[in-house]
């Protein structure tokens, strides 16, 4: 377990949190056990807290063609090629439970024309990857190889917008040296003990 902070910039005191951002926080905690620390290092400015996980809970939320744990796949992809540890190990982590598979995300992070996923969700991490590192490339034959597997246009920008949300995500996590909480390495990995 490590002592070290978790964020360059100020970590704020829970009684000081506004009470919008207390239910959530309070939320999550209930619902994880603990508090990731995305949620304690954003809450140093919370009009841009707010304005964070509302995006964040419109993409990853939202019912459409991508199943949750695809979602994730995105996320840890793409984060992992903008060297992102918090969003790597956090969603991750997400990942592997919602998949069920605890061997998952370390394929999608490091290689995922590799991985033991679908031809439909290698397809979906081509695609994925080309808006994160080339967006300026993109181009109809990328929608029509998203349609061969299944993908409507809708489907396409909600992986564009995924990857674009955290392409933000990852740089601002890099920024603040936002550091993921021990407990994310293990969840998905082993299982979970009884409360």
């Amino acid at each position: 377990m490590t002592s070290k902070p978790i964020s360059r910039y100020p970590v704020p005191e829970p009684s000081s949190w506004p009470d919008d951002i207390r239910a959530r926080i309070l939320e999550v905690q209930e619902k994880a056990g603990f508090v990731p620390n995305v949620f304690l290092t954003l809450a140093h400015r919370p009009d841009e807290f707010r304005a964070f996980f509302a995006y964040h809970d419109a993409l990853m939320l939202k019912e459409g063609g991508l199943t949750k744990g695809e979602r994730e796949m995105i996320v840890v992809a793409t984060s992992a090629v903008n060297d992102c540890l918090y969003c790597v190990i956090a969603h991750g982590a997400i990942l592997r439970i919602y998949e069920k598979n605890p061997l998952v995300a370390d394929q999608v992070a490091m290689n995922h024309r590799k991985a033991d996923i679908t031809p439909r969700q290698r397809a979906m991490l081509d695609f994925a990857l080309k808006v994160c590192t080339e967006a300026g490339r993109v181009e109809d034959a990328d929608f029509s190889a998203l349609r061969t597997h299944g993908f409507s246009d809708e489907d396409a920008l909600d992986i564009a917008a995924i990857t674009a949300f955290f392409g933000l995500s990852n740089r601002m996590a890099n920024v603040m040296s936002m550091r993921p909480n021990d407990e994310f390495y293990l969840m998905g990995r082993v299982p979970k003990e009884p409360r």
